[in-house]
């Protein structure tokens, strides 16, 4: 096996390892809050994005406009998020998060900042460098 081949399989093997550990994190941080992760999903992309359209909210989180239009009914009855009509297209909807969703998106970033921080605690100012420069790169192809 080449070295390209066990670097290669090496790095697979990481990003696996590593997906599995932060969606076992995700899973018990959103459980906590008695949410589902689509549910949590839909209010970071809320939080981050700011009101939208019910159609793309669907294309950004990959899912159908039905499935999400369920996602909305549990945030609303949850007071965490509310519908309103779009001010200058009557046919389409916007989706917001209320001010208590609001406050779960703030709560759940700064947990995502604090894991950021402990995760990368030990790396050198190079070393972090080279992990965002990697990341930036790697999403960038998805």
């Amino acid at each position: 096996m080449s070295a390209a081949m066990n670097d290669a399989d090496r790095l697979t093997h990481l990003i696996v390892e590593f997906y599995e550990k932060l969606s076992s994190w995700e899973h018990c941080v959103v459980r906590g809050k008695g949410l589902t992760l689509p549910q949590m999903h839909t209010i970071e992309i809320l939080g981050a994005h700011g009101p939208m359209r019910m159609k793309e909210l669907a294309e950004k989180m990959g899912v159908t406009t039905g499935t999400l239009t369920m996602q909305v009914d549990r945030l609303e009855s949850r007071g965490l998020a509310r519908r309103m009509p779009h001010e200058r297209d009557r046919r389409s909807w916007l989706v917001e998060l209320s001010e208590k969703g609001r406050s779960y998106f703030e709560e759940h970033d700064k947990l995502h900042q604090r894991l950021t921080l402990e995760l990368t605690e030990a790396l050198s100012n190079e070393e972090r460098a080279a992990v965002l420069s990697a990341l930036e790169k790697m999403n960038k192809r998805f």
